[in-house]
């Protein structure tokens, strides 16, 4: 190979894995939050997980930044290991579209689809276009990337030492070491089954040895998750084992599979095209290995913790709920009074956020990690009373009964979003650094934060059937929203006379923001409260006089 093919061969595989990573952010980017939104609320029915997981997957191209993202979530307690596994199963089989992308050989639209997202991205003055030209631009010069590659690789049909190569690798386990190593090198198998589909496509690699080399792109893959669990808690550790053990188990099943039926021979019957067999081959062997392991998936959780053990101090830290539990949930009456309770001391954990928030942005020496581990309290007790209220959801209900639960699921995801909103605030305290908001705005901020903790006080301790109590809320709402506006304005004029800092007063008008949105979710649980008080007050009587 002269020096003139080795950099065409690099820099094909530069393009290659730039116009994978563009068409991969393009399509996170077109598809917004939604798909982080869709993981937290994930319920633990299996082949909904395994859904969700491949569809997602699917859209942002990667196995390995969805169970990132899912080790993420376990870590912070927002899902179970159990849900965990049917998500990475659902990865497995969503990853396998770009080589299915690749087979497609659309080679000769590749500068067309090239021109027309440069196009969109340059000239086009909007989001949702911008992102669908990343999509396509970057699907263009992937495949130019690949056209380049194989230009580059057809001479080494010739090669003496690359024919030996070839010979060595077709030994299968040398193979799977191979397509493991590799695609952990670059940490991607969907890039690494494209070259694998480039080497093909150039005669340099039969499918007999690329099945192989497949197996062990699976396993390569789990390389990325690892590295983001290192410094996670042993649950996301865990996760990381499921991801390993089931390309692990699908590898050895394929392995023996193959010895007794005549697998290539099924896969060349297919197709004639030898970049087709491969994403072919990929498809199914993770949609295969999926559907033989959905029945075992919590096996695989169990063999996680086998693996790596609960320790005594993971059961202390585990986030538990004050008034609920599972003894009580099957009497309505006794469910729906402890659902209040708890929505109230929920309450006051984000006024204690709020305030310790404010405090480190006014100068105050408060942790933020006390504040940040309140907020992954916060939102841990959420999503076990969301699954505590699945449950009773199943229950017999009344009409008013049903007002209540409605109602309070409501409220519970107002409250979870005023912590969001106290915890920006302590972030933008990180940003400031060891600075501090000057007096003036310290002591604006202070008295909003009274308003707000007043508000509290009377959903806690209120009575909602009172008019006056309501309408003090109302009041409260509306001059937070007056005085929010009256104080940006003021500071933009200081801003004007030099008197404050830029970055204080984006600051500033920042938190505005988050105290605005804190107080209209505090009047969405009035409102909620409100509405069912009286049914409330009667199931917490039935409650006192089952108890």
């Amino acid at each position: 190979m002269t020096t003139e093919h080795l950099l065409s061969l690099l820099g094909g595989l530069a393009l290659f894995l730039y116009g994978m990573n563009m068409m991969s952010v393009g399509l996170e980017d077109a598809a917004g939050d939604k798909m982080k939104d869709i993981l937290e609320k994930l319920t633990s029915n299996r082949f909904l997980g395994v859904l969700v997981g491949a569809l997602i997957t699917a859209v942002i191209q990667s196995s390995s930044a969805t169970t990132v993202m899912v080790v993420g979530f376990v870590n912070s307690g927002l899902m179970t290991l159990q849900q965990a596994v049917w998500i990475i199963m659902g990865a497995n089989i969503g990853t396998t579209i770009t080589g299915q992308l690749v087979a497609l050989n659309v080679s000769e639209m590749a500068p067309l689809l090239a021109i027309i997202g440069v196009v969109l991205i340059t000239f086009i003055k909007n989001k949702k276009a911008n992102s669908i030209g990343e999509i396509l631009a970057g699907l263009g010069v992937l495949f130019i990337g690949m056209g380049m590659m194989s230009d580059a690789m057809h001479p080494m049909r010739e090669e003496p030492a690359f024919i030996q190569f070839m010979t060595t690798i077709s030994n299968p386990f040398i193979a799977v070491l191979f397509g493991a190593g590799f695609t952990a090198l670059i940490q991607s198998s969907s890039a690494s089954v494209g070259i694998l589909q480039t080497l093909a496509k150039s005669g340099l690699i039969g499918l007999s040895s690329s099945i192989y080399i497949i197996f062990g792109q699976n396993i390569g893959t789990c390389i990325t998750a690892v590295l983001a669990a290192l410094s996670a808690k042993r649950a996301a550790k865990r996760t990381t084992i499921i991801h390993l053990s089931f390309n692990l188990i699908g590898t050895l099943i394929f392995m023996i599979a193959i010895q007794f039926i005549p697998f290539v021979d099924w896969m060349v019957a297919i197709t004639d095209n030898p970049a087709a067999q491969i994403a072919n081959t990929h498809t199914l062997f993770n949609i295969t290995t999926s559907c033989l392991l959905i029945p075992f998936g919590t096996y695989l959780a169990k063999l996680a913790e086998t693996i790596l053990p609960v320790l005594p101090e993971e059961n202390e830290n585990e986030i538990s709920l004050i008034f609920v539990d599972d003894q009580n949930f099957a009497n309505t009456a006794i469910a729906m009074s402890n659902l209040r309770k708890e929505a109230n001391a929920m309450l006051l954990m984000t006024e204690d956020n709020l305030i310790q928030s404010i405090g480190r942005i006014t100068g105050e020496n408060i942790k933020f990690e006390d504040i940040d581990h309140r907020e992954d309290t916060i939102n841990g007790i959420n999503h076990k009373v969301a699954e505590y209220m699945s449950k009773v959801s199943l229950l017999q209900m009344n009409q008013h009964e049903s007002d209540v639960c409605n109602a309070l699921y409501k409220s519970f995801a107002d409250i979870e979003r005023v912590g969001d909103h106290a915890f920006n605030i302590a972030e933008y305290s990180q940003k400031l650094g060891k600075s501090s908001l000057d007096k003036v705005m310290s002591a604006q901020v202070h008295e909003l934060k009274d308003l707000i903790i007043e508000t509290i006080n009377i959903l806690i301790h209120g009575d909602m059937n009172s008019d006056s109590d309501s309408k003090r809320i109302e009041d409260i709402e509306q001059k937070i929203d007056d005085l929010t506006a009256e104080y940006r304005q003021f500071h933009i004029e200081r801003l004007v006379n030099k008197e404050v800092d830029a970055k204080d007063c984006i600051t500033f008008s920042q938190m505005m923001t988050d105290i605005e949105r804190i107080s209209d979710h505090l009047l969405n649980i009035m409102e909620e409260y409100r509405s069912v008080h009286i049914s409330l007050t009667q199931v917490a009587a039935e409650a006192s006089t089952n108890n």
